[in-house]
């Protein structure tokens, strides 16, 4: 069974990002394989520690964590690591940060970087919202160079291999207890140099482009929710993959719908005489105009529930519920005659009769809007 992951950093829930980094820089010199050779304790020490520190320094990964625990990160694509090379392979930036070099134990390891990810808002009806729909969206974002195929030379010529490490993007030294490998000064971790630079992109390997991109956007979606498309970010350095777009969703407010959670909610004006005496009213929902039944004796407050008739929950099949909140008005500017028949009214109730207050239909309102 894991182990909590602020357990394993010897920290608080409440820690800062920095106080992690910290964390996990103290535990990753003291159980580094290089320091550690043959021990395999302090491998799956190592390792245990680095898996921790990749889902706490994401801030995303992190709120799953803090909610769902270690189930939360199911379907993210999140794994753990294999062995420690993957731990290398990940983290080989955040060790030349710590410690001056990129910890590989000497292995040569090529320059190819993720690209970074994009962030775009997106502005939908709250109906689009319930019921779903798919939007196409303009993207300015970097592609590999189409015409020297993310390379950076020029076409009909050929990188040569860079003369200082001899092609694998990093030197080495010993020092103490580790082999240290840092990013060769002369091609920066490429492994190769470029002589004739690719008149397109200058060098770079990527170019700046507007592309258009289809996003399906499911029913049931909520207000700030954030949508990913895999590879749909900047291109990556040096044959890396490109990064993640995140569709960030913002929601409008509809004029006669609110929502609470998978539950719509409306409000509903009925006059006194139909609160009374009960009977028919359309009413909208998300789906059309219904008609519904108004209950004898209705009060103000209280609620009529359209079963199903709420927002589909995401990845199932389950829908919520319609709450109408009724809302008995009570007239105004009435006429001589339409006085005289609410005084004979009036005078035709019970006035010993005792009051009573509808405590519980009250509070259950003020679930609905807080």
């Amino acid at each position: 069974m894991k182990r909590d992951y602020y357990e394993v950093l010897q920290v608080s829930k409440t820690t800062t990002e920095a106080d992690i980094k910290k964390a996990y820089r103290k535990l990753a010199f003291q159980y580094h394989p290089d320091k550690n050779s043959g021990d395999k304790k302090a491998e799956e020490l190592f390792k245990e520690a680095s898996e921790a520190y990749e889902v706490l320094s994401d801030a995303n990964k992190r709120k799953l964590y803090d909610q769902f625990g270690h189930r939360g990160l199911q379907g993210s694509g999140f794994h753990g690591f294999s062995g420690v090379d993957e731990v290398f392979d990940s983290f080989g930036d955040i060790f030349e940060d710590f410690f001056g070099f990129s910890g590989g134990r000497g292995r040569s390891r090529t320059r190819a970087r993720q690209g970074s990810d994009l962030s775009y808002e997106l502005e939908i009806d709250f109906m689009e919202a319930c019921k779903g729909v798919k939007k196409i969206i303009q993207v300015h974002k970097s592609i590999p160079c189409p015409e020297c195929e993310g390379s950076g030379a020029k076409k009909g010529s050929q990188p040569h291999i860079c003369p200082q490490c001899q092609g694998h993007g990093q030197v080495r030294h010993n020092q103490g207890f580790f082999t240290i490998s840092t990013t060769c000064p002369a091609c920066h971790g490429v492994g190769h140099k470029i002589k004739e630079f690719c008149d397109e992109c200058r060098g770079q390997g990527a170019v700046r482009t507007s592309k258009k991109i289809d996003v399906s956007i499911p029913a049931g979606v909520e207000n700030g929710i954030r949508l990913m498309i895999h590879g749909e970010g900047e291109a990556g350095l040096h044959g890396g993959p490109a990064g993640d777009l995140y569709v960030h969703l913002l929601v409008k407010e509809h004029e006669n719908f609110k929502r609470e959670g998978e539950h719509i909610v409306t409000e509903l004006a009925v006059n006194m005489a139909l609160a009374a005496l009960g009977g028919k009213i359309k009413v909208p929902t998300i789906d059309g105009e219904e008609e519904i039944s108004i209950p004898e004796g209705i009060q103000n407050g209280e609620t009529i529930v359209l079963k199903g008739r709420g927002v589909p929950h995401l990845r199932s099949k389950h829908h919520g519920d319609q709450i109408i909140v009724v809302h008995v008005e009570t007239p105004r500017n009435l006429s001589k005659d339409q006085k005289e028949l609410l005084q004979r009214l009036e005078e035709s109730f019970d006035k010993n009769a005792p009051i009573h207050h509808n405590n519980k239909r009250s509070s259950k309102k003020k679930s609905f809007f807080g």
